[in-house]
């Protein structure tokens, strides 16, 4: 049976010398879905599967109730009828043309009636406009990646296809280019596979996330959910936490902070200029929560919630132990000392309360 529409279901198996990948999954067919795994997880190999560039013979591949590969029935569909929008770690533009002849370059192939993305959108959601008559040559990285990323929309593409598109430029350039990455996400109903091993990178982009170790699937869940196990053998970058989708409410001019409401409560955060009723996102490191048995007073920590604990796991160091706790309809996860967590008694269905010291903004 076809799978639903607004869905990607992939399974494969393949083997490499001295790499094997066995995978199923099903994962949203709109928003960023990131994959997300240290180096040799098979990220890529994902991605090349779903471009068809690699090919299994015990393959399945649906898009959004379009089968690519079937290899039960001996059905395959090359790389070349795929639409897909493919963005690599280099932008591998055309040096020999100028930035609108690179894009145009990617439109010949996609008929008139099928182009759902045209040119001067593609050009306005990259502000790229004032780059049309440049060489690759002349643009800084940031600049030829965003030509790229509108090379490959320019395509109208089925899917948009995202291979670490960050990981070869500075931090300045990353910082750039994001915000470009964010408005395709918001304004684009096209869905985004996004490779990447910078979890601040799949904490401000990713809606879905599914975490991959030597070819398998470690895990496979909305962003929010998945951040916020505690049972994953490898954590999610070095700094373990949770990402929150918030709304902002109130601004406090006379302190310098603004309220970000959350499916749970509020949290204080310094303030930006952000408008009333924006949605953001906030991040909260585990190391930056602590627990408490009764509501603390007479403390500089503004941000209190009540929560229930659900479940305790070992951190990666033996003094220390990851809590996750329930605020209202959000996960948020505490690391303590296991001194601490004894003192407390800390066992799951318990009633805590939950102090945040600090909180990020994702921007």
């Amino acid at each position: 049976m076809t799978p639903p529409t607004q869905t990607i279901h992939l399974r494969s198996q393949l083997a490499h010398p001295g790499f094997a990948l066995d995978i199923d999954l099903d994962i949203p067919g709109r928003g960023v879905t990131a994959l997300f795994g240290p180096s040799g997880s098979g990220k890529t190999t994902v991605l090349r599967i779903v471009a068809g560039l690699e090919r299994s013979s015990s393959g399945f591949l649906c898009v959004n109730g379009t089968v690519w590969q079937d290899a039960a029935r001996g059905f395959f569909l090359p790389t070349h009828r795929r639409p897909i929008g493919y963005v690599f770690q280099e932008s591998s533009l055309f040096v020999h043309l100028d930035v609108y002849h690179n894009l145009a370059y990617g439109m010949q192939r996609v008929p008139q009636a099928k182009r759902h993305v045209s040119l001067e959108d593609a050009i306005a959601l990259l502000g790229i406009e004032h780059l049309l008559t440049r060489k690759p040559a002349t643009l800084s990285g940031g600049e030829r990646q965003r030509v790229a990323i509108a090379r490959a929309l320019a395509v109208s593409p089925t899917i948009l296809l995202l291979d670490e598109p960050l990981a070869s430029l500075d931090l300045t350039r990353k910082q750039e280019i994001l915000p470009y990455l964010e408005r395709l996400h918001r304004e684009l109903a096209i869905p985004i596979l996004y490779v990447s091993h910078d979890p601040d990178e799949v904490a401000r982009l990713a809606d879905h996330l599914v975490v991959l170790q030597k070819g398998r699937v470690l895990a496979n869940g909305p962003l929010h959910e998945t951040l916020a196990r505690i049972d994953l053998p490898i954590p999610l970058g070095e700094e373990t936490g949770v990402v929150l989708n918030a709304v902002v409410g109130i601004h406090d001019a006379a302190w310098h902070l603004f309220r970000a409401d959350f499916a749970g409560g509020s949290l204080w955060v310094r303030e930006h200029d952000l408008p009333l009723r924006q949605t953001i996102r906030v991040r909260i490191l585990a190391r930056d929560v602590s627990l408490a048995l009764e509501q603390p007073h007479h403390t500089s920590i503004l941000n209190q919630f009540p929560g229930q604990v659900m479940a305790i796991a070992q951190d990666a160091h033996p003094g220390l132990a990851l809590v996750r706790v329930q605020v209202g309809d959000s996960p948020i996860v505490a690391r303590v000392t296991q001194r601490s967590a004894a003192a407390l008694g800390l066992t799951p269905g318990q009633s805590v309360w939950v102090q945040v010291k600090s909180v990020a903004l994702m921007e």
